[in-house]
């Protein structure tokens, strides 16, 4: 009897403990996110990384015994909407911690209201300018538009090209992407010899490409832009008959620009995190547990392909739950100083270090060199 009894109050213990958990006040994970407009193939998989791993976490107990709740909004690929969603998040919504921001137009938009509330961001935009200067309360996961720049030209530098076409888009990120360009080039003994732009609604960059084919001495072109502008451009690029080396930003790091681009992508070079290669990597790599059980939870739920933005959301709200654990607490100066003191998290994107002069902690072995063959990723030797 007295057994029974004991098992009765230690299943009514459980039960009482399970019904705190859900009754606990939930930890509020706020994000604006790009699901829509032109860097929708971005923000989608970021949504469906965020909510996957919402969900399991949640199964799992919750962090710090209390439920997560993700409040997002979809800018359309609009920073000015960024501003506003960024805004209601905060004053409205009251969420502990942001986690987004997929451009770096949303994300700029992002920060002067963040570091005024005092509130920690961790952005999965690309562009330098996000982390340099450091901000206070402003983090990101994704490796720079400096990084990939100087991942590109260490691979040119190998294949002896040193007179460049760069074709930039007048996106922040492209902007960004153009000036990092611009301003490593000589590090590497690279000329650029043509230096076009494009709009991120363009719909046809053959006139920028003429002029690129028709420069005197270029030997390969770069371009720097996300979304689905760069596959137009590399369509075109095939249909004028240029045969040089093309390059690409980690901008179009997924499989589906090799769907956009289709059989004009081969060939092409990029820089971009492991997860990309997940199955290719050595078996002794760090990252390698990490990026097969990532890419195989988002394929197995989502019945699509992995991209490496995905990735990025993967990593952000991971960041985010271990700085909250960490802390012991919702307390967001706290979570602040434990994101940045963030040290051998490995990742999607590789392994980070935080500190307080380095608010995304990565750097250039991050990056794999990756070329399309046969219509897939593949890792250059």
């Amino acid at each position: 009897m007295k057994h029974s009894i004991k098992k009765l109050v230690a299943g009514t213990a459980l039960v009482l403990g399970a019904f705190a958990a859900i009754a606990a006040e939930p930890i509020k994970i706020g994000s604006v996110l790009s699901v829509t407009g032109p860097a929708a193939f971005l923000g989608d998989p970021e949504l469906k990384t965020l909510q996957m791993y919402v969900e399991d976490i949640n199964k799992k107990g919750g962090l710090l015994g209390r439920p997560l709740e993700l409040v997002h909004y979809d800018d359309g690929s609009d920073a000015g909407k960024a501003n506003g969603f960024t805004k209601r998040l905060i004053d409205d919504d009251k969420v502990d911690i942001l986690v987004g921001g997929t451009t770096t137009g949303a994300t700029m938009s992002a920060a002067p209201l963040v570091d005024k509330a005092g509130i920690p961001f961790i952005s999965l935009a690309g562009a330098v300018v996000i982390v340099e200067p450091v901000k206070k309360w402003v983090f990101k996961t994704p490796h720079t538009d400096r990084m990939a720049a100087e991942k590109v030209f260490e691979d040119m530098k190998k294949r002896g090209i040193s007179k460049v076409a760069l074709l930039s888009e007048s996106s922040g990120f492209g902007q960004s992407g153009k000036k990092e360009t611009e301003g490593v080039a000589a590090k590497y003994g690279i000329t650029l010899v043509a230096n076009e732009t494009y709009g991120p609604k363009d719909t046809d960059m053959s006139p920028q490409l003429t002029k690129i084919k028709n420069t005197a001495g270029v030997q390969g072109v770069f371009i720097f832009g996300l979304g689905q502008g760069p596959a137009i451009a590399t369509k075109n690029y095939k249909q004028l008959g240029i045969t040089l080396p093309l390059y690409h930003a980690h901008g179009v790091a997924s499989e589906e620009f090799i769907k956009l681009a289709g059989p004009a992508a081969e060939g092409i070079r990029l820089p971009a995190a492991a997860l990309l290669v997940a199955n290719k990597l050595d078996a002794k790599d760090p990252q390698k547990p990490i990026v097969t059980a990532y890419s195989k939870s988002f394929s197995d739920k989502w019945k699509t392909d992995v991209s490496s933005f995905g990735g990025h959301a993967y990593d952000g709200l991971m960041l985010a739950v271990d700085a909250i654990k960490r802390a012991g607490s919702t307390d967001k100066a706290k979570v602040r100083d434990a994101i940045e003191a963030t040290k051998g998290y490995i990742g999607t994107g590789g392994i980070v270090n935080m500190s307080a002069t380095d608010h995304m902690g990565l750097d250039l072995t991050a990056f794999r060199m990756l070329e399309v063959k046969n219509g897939d990723w593949t890792l250059v030797p």
